[in-house]
């Protein structure tokens, strides 16, 4: 076996070679930018090189099987030949070009997600157009784009001077070799593929250490191929009939009657008011609780949402229900806890879906979606199109699909700066402020979404505007509540300001990662409703979710409505805070400080979470918490999988 290193096959060993080396210095330059985030004990650092030694070996053979099978089947005469030559080396150059570019991926992967490859960059992927730009407005891309063809040559050369290509072209490998060399790798490579699971690095709870023991392309594949995960293959399972059950006395409040059947369907009665205000919802890109005053930043970022906090209904202790924007839009569009996977923005068969605009539609409201990018983009346009609201967008071209409401481009009039993700902050709230002027001028009552883009990075904004430089989240944070500022400003001088009620709520935090697999710290954002008619300033301080903020609102309007909805007037006196939270396969359940998780392969982890200290100590809880927090997401999954969140 040591005359493989003269063979024909010394390009590939000197490529497993290279491949395991750079990962060891990647991994090296992940575990430093997590070390101060992380409580790393020597094991657990010992664990990560070991599981990742061992993951990045598997994947050097996956990516190598297929040039094993090339020197297999090709005869010493064609081998040798300088076309052969040529190829070998073009391909040789290629994939070390496209290895170090996903290192480099890596690292602005994990600055960004502090995180392996996951579901997010599958996506991304997809959006070639955003990230591309993205990414050459958050770097330096010609230059990094130099240093890696730089690097991809000395590679070369240190192959050339250590005769690597030279044993490889001239050696003479007998068919018997080749075959005891090739059967054994691509076998094993095949094994790794089917039975080695990127869940086998998660070995703790120590989620920086599970991550820096996975390698990122075997992590970008596993998620490629797990897209979308089945409830029932998947999770922990309770009869569908008790499950229901359980749901239903949890939504029980005040003035709710239920439909018969396997369903969450029921009548809502408030007052009859008939109180109807104009609503303009922002949903600010990445806005963490930890960037207001309120919860203790001394930075002074948010001065004006600060101000605006104490002027109105303020849930203090609300969190999102995930880690990436289309999950918020699902939260804040459908009430629905987030089920495995991707979220049903991004699902197929998510059209004509009983949605919070039904209830405004239901009241004599036009729905609009404002976003200032391309709302191609995630899925966005054709989520909203097709569910009942106008969309208003930075697209780059009116494209053939329909939608049930119209979709109208944000022009270059309206437009005084603008990046990878969509035009600034002021510009998009003064084209909400432009469509509300018509609507009002046509005695039409509105309710829109509004999507910020600022606060993502790259963080760049107007200059001249904030006393912070673009480039930094601090300075994005400060710029996007500096946008909000103005926007509330020009707002009231419009007659119809007395009339409309404004929502501040994050879709997510600005970080999801820490030490725990769900880190509940990372998921708590601000949320305040202002300008509400007769309603002093009032602080909600019991625990909430994102789902909860639309049928608290109504219970305050007094409004009756039919709902599909899990989220509850959180102001009954029958109402029990919980939450719910969720990456891609990790699904948490929080009610007081009992948490529970649940992962594929149905297992069920518990802990009591102590929020001033943000731990998790395992603790066995009780069964009744425990089906509750199975029996919402199951009869969640099931009403979406089954059609039963469709308009009837």
């Amino acid at each position: 076996m040591s005359n493989i290193f003269k063979s024909r096959y010394s390009i590939l060993i000197g490529f497993i070679f290279y491949f395991i080396i750079f990962s060891f210095v990647i991994r090296t330059i992940l575990f430093v930018l997590s070390f101060p985030h992380a409580d790393f004990s020597f094991l657990e650092i010992i664990r990560c090189y070991l599981f990742g030694f061992f993951f990045d070996f598997g994947t050097a053979l996956i990516i190598t099987s297929f040039y094993a099978l090339y020197l297999l089947i090709f005869p010493d005469r064609l081998y040798h030949t300088k076309w052969n030559k040529v190829i070998t080396f073009c391909a040789f150059f290629l994939f070390l070009l496209l290895t170090l570019f996903s290192f480099f991926a890596e690292i602005t992967f994990w600055q960004e997600f502090e995180s392996r490859f996951n579901f997010i960059a599958v996506d991304y992927l997809i959006y070639t157009y955003e990230v591309i730009h993205n990414i050459n407005e958050s770097y330096p891309l010609p230059y990094l784009i130099s240093g890696m063809v730089i690097i991809a040559l000395a590679i070369s050369y240190t192959f050339n001077r250590l005769k690597i290509f030279k044993l490889s072209f001239e050696s003479r490998t007998p068919l018997k070799n080749r075959l005891i060399y090739t059967v054994p790798l691509i076998l094993t490579a095949i094994l790794f593929s089917l039975v080695i699971k990127n869940s086998a690095a998660e070995q703790g709870n120590n989620r920086y250490a599970n991550e820096l023991s996975k390698a990122g392309i075997y992590s970008f594949f596993a998620a490629f191929k797990n897209n979308e995960l089945n409830y029932h293959e998947f999770y922990k399972l309770i009869n569908s009939k008790n499950a229901f059950n359980i749901v239903r006395n949890q939504l029980a409040q005040k003035g709710v009657s239920f439909k018969k059947g396997l369903t969450i369907s029921r009548e809502i009665k408030g007052t009859a008011s008939t109180y109807r205000p104009n609503v303009i919802m922002i949903t600010v890109e990445s806005l963490s609780a930890e960037f207001l005053a309120h919860y203790g930043n001394t930075q002074k970022l948010t001065p004006y949402l600060d101000t605006i906090a104490d002027k109105s209904v303020f849930f203090s202790y609300m969190y999102a229900t995930g880690t990436r924007t289309v999950r918020g839009m699902e939260a804040l569009t459908l009430s629905i806890p987030p089920t495995p996977g991707s979220s049903i923005v991004r699902r197929n068969d998510n059209e004509n879906l009983f949605t919070v605009g039904n209830v405004f539609k239901e009241k004599g409201y036009t729905n609009t979606f404002f976003y200032g990018g391309d709302g191609y983009f995630d899925n966005m346009n054709h989520f909203f199109g097709n569910n009942g609201y106008n969309i208003v967008d930075r697209g780059r071209k009116l494209l053939d699909e329909t939608y049930q409401g119209s979709r109208k481009l944000i022009t270059d009039q309206d437009v005084t700066f603008e990046n990878a993700w969509g035009i600034c902050d002021e510009d998009i709230f003064n084209v909400v402020i432009k469509d509300a002027d018509e609507k009002y001028n046509h005695q039409q009552l509105f309710n829109d979404f509004v999507m910020t883009t600022s606060n993502h990075r790259p963080f760049t904004f107007p200059t001249n505007k904030i006393n912070l430089p673009p480039g930094s989240r601090e300075a994005a944070v400060r710029y996007t509540d500096y946008a909000i500022g103005k926007f509330i400003e020009k707002i009231k001088t419009r007659p119809y300001f007395k009339n409309t009620v404004i929502i501040i709520v994050a879709d997510h935090c600005a970080s999801s990662a820490g030490k725990n697999e769900v880190d509940i710290s990372k998921y708590q954002i601000p949320c305040m409703i202002f300008n509400l008619k007769n309603q002093p300033h009032m602080i909600i301080s019991k625990m909430t979710s994102q789902i909860d903020l639309f049928p608290t609102l109504w219970h305050l309007l007094g409004w009756n409505y039919a709902s599909e909805f899990y989220g509850q007037n959180v102001l009954d006196e029958h109402y029990q805070p919980r939450v719910f939270l969720g990456t891609y396969q990790k699904l948490a359940y929080l009610k007081g400080d009992s948490l529970m998780l649940l992962s594929p392969h149905r297992k069920v982890d518990t802990y009591l979470y102590d929020k001033s200290k943000n731990i998790q100590i395992p603790h066995q809880l009780s069964k009744k918490v425990m089906d509750e927090g199975i029996a919402n997401y199951q009869t969640a999954f099931d009403l979406f999988k089954d059609g039963k969140l469709k308009l009837k």
